[in-house]
């Protein structure tokens, strides 16, 4: 029986959490599931967004299933006061829980399934995004009215951490390759020690390919040669744009999952946001959060149960008949889910 807590979000996050956790019982896996508040239910309980009492039981499970939250562009940044007294600033509710729990890295594995109309049907990567530091830091000043500027953060610490990080997963999953994505040739000093960073490590690894890209050049040739691409380590910002944009290369962000890790909290969700315009209507695609439930499988070590849900999803997804509208189909959250159930 295994102890997971798990946030059921905001917008369309208690139909997605729904989905996966019943598809993870129906492979049998024993869960016990305990609910954590973060986000707008938190705000309404206990004056916060990320209350400790939730960041406590995310520590002693040690591992989360959570759904989206709500992230309102130009909202508020969350203030998070410690126990000693100190505080830090977060720019939103998503980049407080993950840097609080110790994350220091975000893995999104995204890859066309055969059924789904896909832009670039030959592509299969692993995003890899350092989570730490980079321009989402969340440092900003305005200066006067009519400017601001935010700082761009980049050590050798965490350079090297994240890159670590990613060649071992590359060695655990029979990767063949890592490019590290960078703007160097403009940022010589952050993205430069990022990449020299992420070589030194790469020496290390001789049985793995390694290689590097411009940001720009890699978006470009994402679109034009989707094979050409393995795992790809990134800082904080780019990882965020590319993961994006690599779902929207399969099809739909339906399709992505994702996890967060740190030394001692591993972080399993969505690639997709709360969507509130279609919350409580049951056509979200559950797919990604599944198959997200699936990557904390392997992380508990049910890698059966995991592998038969992967292509209980892929089954379903070839199949085409029953799809939500994001798929190009009209099927209701509920019935994708049950179908999934089904060919399990």
């Amino acid at each position: 029986m295994h102890h997971i807590a798990i946030i059921r979000g905001d917008g369309v996050g208690p139909e997605v959490s729904d989905a996966a956790c019943k598809v993870i019982e129906a492979a049998g896996v024993g869960c016990r599931w305990e609910p954590v508040l973060v986000g707008r239910e938190a705000e309404r309980k206990y004056g916060s967004p990320l209350p400790e009492e939730s960041l406590a039981v995310i520590r002693r499970t040690g591992v989360v299933l959570k759904s989206p939250l709500l992230i309102e562009k130009m909202g508020s940044k969350v203030m998070f006061a410690h126990r000693d007294g100190s505080q830090r600033v977060y720019s939103n509710a998503n980049t407080a829980l993950r840097l609080e729990l110790g994350a220091f890295v975000n893995v999104r594995p995204v890859r066309a399934f055969e059924g789904v109309h896909a832009h670039t049907p030959k592509l299969d990567v692993v995003i890899i995004r350092e989570l730490t530091e980079d321009i989402y830091s969340g440092y900003e000043l305005a200066i006067g009215d009519d400017a601001a500027e935010a700082i761009k953060i980049t050590t050798r610490k965490a350079s090297e951490r994240v890159a670590r990080f990613a060649f071992e997963y590359a060695r655990r999953h029979g990767r063949r390759n890592v490019s590290a994505i960078h703007k160097a040739n403009v940022l010589q000093l952050t993205d430069g020690l990022f990449l020299r960073s992420v070589a030194a490590i790469a020496r290390d690894y001789p049985e793995i390919l390694f290689d590097d890209a411009m940001v720009d050049s890699c978006v470009y040739q994402l679109a034009c040669q989707p094979g050409m691409w393995d795992v790809l380590l990134m800082p904080n910002q780019y990882g965020d744009i590319i993961s994006d944009l690599s779902a929207g290369l399969v099809g739909s962000f339906g399709l992505a999952p994702g996890a967060c890790f740190g030394d001692e909290v591993a972080i399993f969700e969505a690639a997709h946001g709360a969507a509130p315009d279609i919350a409580g209507k049951n056509i979200v695609n559950p797919a990604a959060l599944i198959l997200s439930g699936a990557m904390m499988l392997d992380h508990l070590g049910e890698r059966k149960a995991a592998a038969r849900i992967r292509e209980a999803v892929r089954v379903v997804l070839q199949q085409g008949r029953v799809l939500t509208p994001d798929l190009g189909g009209a099927a209701k959250t509920t019935a994708m889910t049950n179908v999934i159930i089904d060919h399990l």
